[in-house]
């Protein structure tokens, strides 16, 4: 099972460990699409604070994200699980797994970044701050920049079992996966069950927990099929839309009745 996560905005601080080593980052075949960005972020971010403020969407509390692309290089470097935060990771908890799930976790787990275009959770990686939306005065859209790429490197990752996909729509440009990885593929939406409208906040949330309890189950689905199975043994309510054709996702809807 190959799980696709979206990062979060706000992320933890680098720590004083050894810095990026490019080489070391898992999905090689993304490495001179890594480094082009990464170059131009440096670059940006070195130079006019307001301009590289501005490329990045920062608001003006957000300034000293700039100081912090500019230093990249040489910042400390931490497992990626350790820096992305926010209200998925939270729930999902790698660092109280157990060992088992946290080998799962790091077999599985795919983490889809503007900067890195994705990586393991194991990865060393300083903090960042810049997401699928940027356009960099050099490379234009960074969904674009990576689209190349990812198409030639994801479908030998995905391997040949199911492919779990809990992206946000921005982090889904990058990579939409075609033909037979289609096929095994599964999107999932979190509903709230009286209303049928999706909660932001616990669509985050439940998606966390969702990633958690295959984990820590050691459920182990080979297709959407099988997934739904798993789901619906774990507790969950789900709503299975199965494709009309082949070579297309299978959308799943989770049913939960809290928002909060």
């Amino acid at each position: 099972m190959l799980v696709l996560l979206p990062p979060s905005e706000g992320k933890a601080n680098s720590g004083e460990g050894a810095p990026l080593e490019p080489g070391s980052l898992s999905l090689p075949g993304l490495a001179a699409a890594r480094e082009a960005v990464l170059g131009e972020l440096v670059e940006l971010c070195s130079g006019d604070p307001e301009k590289a403020r501005e490329v990045l969407g920062l608001s003006e509390g957000l300034r000293g994200e700039v100081a912090k692309n500019a230093g990249l290089r040489t910042a400390g470097a931490r497992p990626a699980g350790e820096i992305y935060t926010g209200v998925l990771y939270d729930a999902l908890g790698l660092a109280t797994l157990d060992t088992a799930a946290g080998r799962r976790a790091a077999d599985s787990l795919l983490v889809f970044s503007g900067l890195w275009g994705a990586v393991r959770v194991t990865d060393r990686i300083p903090s960042y701050r810049c997401s699928m939306g940027v356009k960099l005065p050099g490379l234009g859209a960074l969904a674009g920049h990576w689209r190349a790429p990812m198409a030639e490197v994801l479908p030998e990752v995905a391997g040949r079992g199911l492919v779990l996909d809990l992206r946000s729509s921005a982090y889904a440009t990058a990579w939409k996966p075609k033909g037979e990885v289609a096929g095994r593929t599964a999107t999932v939406r979190v509903l709230h069950a009286p209303t049928r409208k999706v909660v932001s906040h616990f669509n985050k949330a439940t998606k966390g927990r969702i990633v958690r309890a295959l984990l820590t189950s050691g459920a182990a689905p080979e297709n959407p099929a099988e997934l739904v199975e798993a789901l619906r043994e774990l507790g969950y309510t789900v709503e299975a839309e199965t494709p009309g054709k082949a070579g297309k996702a299978w959308a799943l809807d989770v049913l939960v009745d809290r928002i909060h």
